[in-house]
């Protein structure tokens, strides 16, 4: 399908929380920095007026990022509603009326997943899915029958090539960052396999809890919020093999080789643990076994990482808040110097979030006569305040058709497909203490490939 710019944005669930916090800040955005100038329409039903919605852009950009004069004056010219129900044809053919002359429109389905398949059929039934592409929102699906039955439901509508499943993780700098860092660099690529790597660890701690999203999160837990998705994504980008050839979906390629050589979790390389006190959080229920951590261990059946543990925690009411990556290299096959030396010495160790930081643990000499030395690290590090806003830059691709930066259903159906085995309460739950790293049985899965590496955050609150 040949690339062109979307020439109209269509966004339902308009005066929701999504919309609130992400949508209208990103195309503030995108009306400053690429000039944007194309009919915005939001769609809702809430009995509103032009001028609610206007007022309610205005009062997102004050709280999420400020308001830009120019830009902002931009969007309320651009800026039309449709209030409606999805379920009623008048409402789609009120927005076909909105397009006017618009012939390629980008339809934002910020809503939730249920109402997709209604969504899509009104917007196919006015004529306003001819030559438009349509971005959903995560989750796509509660597991891979759920997920393959959403696409389906949507690919009657439109095809592959047009779906945009956003997941603002893919849009995050850091994230990009660690296919940068591995290509744009010969030093790496060389001791990047199972030659010289003894294991990895992926690490996403949260330093506060579940908060008032519990309905939310009770029905999900940490597999289903952040490991089926966002970890196995960074997995992907650390340890896909080079994009080939020119082809705009080269990178996406591989990507989902990599994944789907992914081993399926068994309830052996999973523990679960749940903080004391997340039962008495508003929408959990009182006996919940829903996880809000969880430690596995995940193997890649490829040439290049045969036998190379390969292990991702994620949790909440944990030490600290950030996202970390380490890669931990093999020792020297015999220790020069006679020292015993730790494993962990030699490693490269990428930060996410909440800064940016690339690091390499090197052993250097202690001044003196004797061979002995310590482990520093070489490190370069910076804020993170300055990258363009992953929704932004998501739905700027989107407008220009670039899907890199998205999933693709064969990559939501491997990543569905590794974690299938132990969704549910299918593995013990262990309890543990806010402000403590989970579980003890997660040392214990680790074993004697760790120990686990903590981010360590200087400015953590406890």
């Amino acid at each position: 399908m040949p690339s062109f710019q979307s020439d109209a944005l269509v966004f339902f669930g308009a005066t929701g929380d999504l919309a609130y916090k992400q949508i209208f800040p990103s195309i503030q955005g995108l009306i400053r920095d690429e000039g944007l100038d194309v009919p915005i329409i939001g769609v809702a039903k809430s009995g509103w007026s032009l001028d609610q919605l206007k007022a309610r852009a205005k009062d997102s950009l004050e709280h999420h990022g400020g308001i830009d004069e120019k830009a902002f004056r931009k969007m309320t010219e651009l800026l039309r509603y449709v209030d409606g129900d999805y379920a009623n044809a008048a409402t789609f053919a009120a927005v076909r009326k909105e397009l006017g002359a618009a012939k390629s429109p980008l339809h934002y389905l910020a809503i939730p997943p249920s109402l997709f398949g209604v969504a899509a059929e009104g917007l196919a039934k006015s004529g306003c899915a001819e030559n438009a592409r349509v971005v959903i929102e995560k989750p796509f699906g509660h597991d891979l029958a759920s997920a393959r039955d959403l696409n389906h439901i949507l690919r009657q509508y439109f095809p592959e090539e047009s779906i945009f499943r956003i997941d603002h993780y893919l849009g995050k700098e850091p994230v990009q960052n660690i296919l940068y860092t591995r290509f744009a660099n010969p030093v790496f690529e060389p001791i990047w396999n199972r030659t010289y790597v003894r294991s990895i660890q992926i690490t996403m701690a949260e330093n506060f809890g579940v908060q008032d999203r519990g309905r939310f999160y009770d029905e999900a837990g940490t597999i289903r919020d952040v490991v089926q998705n966002h970890m196995l994504q960074v997995l992907a980008n650390l340890t896909m093999d080079p994009p080939t050839g020119e082809d705009h979906e080269a990178t996406r390629d591989q990507k989902a080789s990599l994944l789907k050589a992914v081993r399926p979790l068994t309830p052996a390389s999973v523990v679960r643990g749940q903080y004391n006190g997340y039962k008495s959080v508003m929408g959990v229920a009182a006996g919940s076994t829903t996880e809000t951590f969880v430690a596995v261990k995940l193997f890649i059946d490829t040439w290049r990482w045969a036998d190379v543990p390969v292990y991702i925690r994620a949790g909440k009411e944990l030490p600290v808040t950030a996202t970390e990556v380490i890669v931990e290299f093999k020792r020297p096959p015999r220790e020069t110097f006679g020292e015993i030396v730790p494993g962990t010495s030699s490693h490269m160790r990428m930060r996410v979030s909440p800064d940016i930081t690339i690091a390499l643990g090197v052993r250097v000499k202690l001044p003196g006569e004797r061979m002995i030395g310590n482990d520093v690290e070489l490190m370069l590090q910076r804020q993170a305040g300055a990258d363009e806003p992953p929704y932004q830059r998501l739905l700027g691709d989107a407008m220009r058709g670039i899907g890199d930066l998205f999933a693709r259903q064969d990559l939501i159906d491997a990543q569905w497909r590794i974690v299938e085995p132990v969704l549910g309460n299918v593995t013990p739950l262990y309890t543990y203490e806010r402000g403590t790293w989970g579980p003890e049985e997660a040392n214990q899965l680790i074993g004697t490939d760790g120990p686990w590496i903590n981010p360590q955050v200087s400015d953590a609150k406890h």
